[in-house]
């Protein structure tokens, strides 16, 4: 049984990745300061798979605490990286925060990866690193242009650091640059919990729909698209996370064709904001009380995914379509109001 450390494993993709492996065999330990996060994932995943997960409460930016987990773990055998503050408009307002957090602590990773040799890394990326592509969909041979935020170039910093990094032998890394993850596990054990107002669209939608926020924005409805609003590759995050096994599968097996392999982790199909709000309210029933408003810096016009270098090479498939993101975003919703309903009245 492999051991795999999953940093940010409390966190929304995290989480649901740790359910993955330990589906698959594997054991996981996790790192997350839960600053972004909290530690109600653990029991989620304990919930669901009936195993027990370590979470490491450390901060990455902190070598010392850092290294002692890889000293205490002497056999890990692979590295998925999450650990990463995500939010566009945050980091446009928030730049240094961003910069220090995303890329001290990859470094620090890298510095134990080297120090005790471990073999695999899966890189968290995101389509962030297209910036505002001139084709779509984007394939992974599409040019890399400027970052239309500070989190996007960080995402495009790791990445570099990775390949400078790999070709001096020191692992076998692949790149997963997904698109947008939404939904939640079909058990509603766990599921994205944002910390403050959501940044994402669809806990937005469904915090707008059972009232934890009075209104919702759209923030543009003058692009040049179908309808208006912005258009993005909606992806479920169980989908998502079973790439990730996949990754580490295949680095494992050694069918990786470079010492950095890239792979775009989308479904290929392009999703107005506009239509994903309407495909919620066709699957709830709510009518959502929203608003057009300004556009927002740092939001690309489109980006969608070409996918046929994950199917076929990891042999990735898609399971779930956008009612079936719409249905578990909202039944995890309904889960944590009923468990706040609960709390008050106990």
């Amino acid at each position: 049984m492999q051991k795999i450390l999953v940093t940010g494993g409390c966190g929304y993709i995290g989480s649901h990745t740790i359910v993955d492996l330990l589906n698959h065999g594997y054991e996981v330990i996790s790192i997350d300061d839960n600053s972004r996060s909290s530690s109600f994932s653990i029991a989620g995943i304990e919930q669901i798979t009936g195993k027990k997960v370590k979470n490491y409460l450390v901060d990455l930016k902190n070598f010392d605490e850092t290294q002692a987990v890889f000293q205490e773990n002497t056999d890990i055998a692979g590295i998925i990286h999450f650990a990463a503050y995500k939010a566009v408009g945050e980091s446009v307002s928030a730049p240094v925060l961003y910069y220090e957090n995303n890329l001290f602590s990859l470094i620090n990773l890298l510095k134990c990866v080297e120090e005790f040799s471990i073999p695999n890394f899966v890189f968290s990326s995101s389509c962030t690193v297209y910036g505002s592509p001139d084709a779509i969909p984007v394939t992974e041979l599409s040019p890399i242009k400027k970052a239309e935020s500070p989190y996007g170039a960080t995402k495009q910093m790791g990445e570099e650091m990775l390949q400078d990094f790999t070709k001096n032998g020191g692992c076998n890394t692949i790149l997963l640059r997904y698109f947008n993850p939404v939904g939640a596990h079909p058990s509603a054990a766990i599921g994205e919990l944002p910390i403050g107002r959501p940044q994402n669209l669809v806990p937005a939608i469904t915090q707008t729909a059972i009232g934890k926020l009075p209104k919702m924005k759209v923030f543009g409805n003058d692009y040049d698209t179908r309808d208006g609003s912005c258009i993005r590759d909606y992806i479920h995050v169980c989908d998502i996370a079973h790439a990730h096994t996949l990754a580490i599968q295949y680095l494992e097996q050694e069918k990786n064709k470079t010492a950095c392999d890239i792979f775009n982790l989308g479904t290929g199909i392009g999703v107005t904001v506009l239509e994903a709000i309407q495909s919620f309210q066709e699957v709830s029933g709510v009518a959502l009380n929203y608003e057009i408003a300004a556009r927002r810096p740092g939001d690309v016009v489109a980006i969608f995914a070409n996918n046929d270098a994950a199917v076929t090479q990891l042999g990735w498939t898609i399971e779930y379509n956008l009612t079936d993101m719409m249905k578990t975003a909202w039944a995890w919703e309904l889960k944590l109001k009923a468990q706040e309903d609960s709390a008050k009245n106990n």
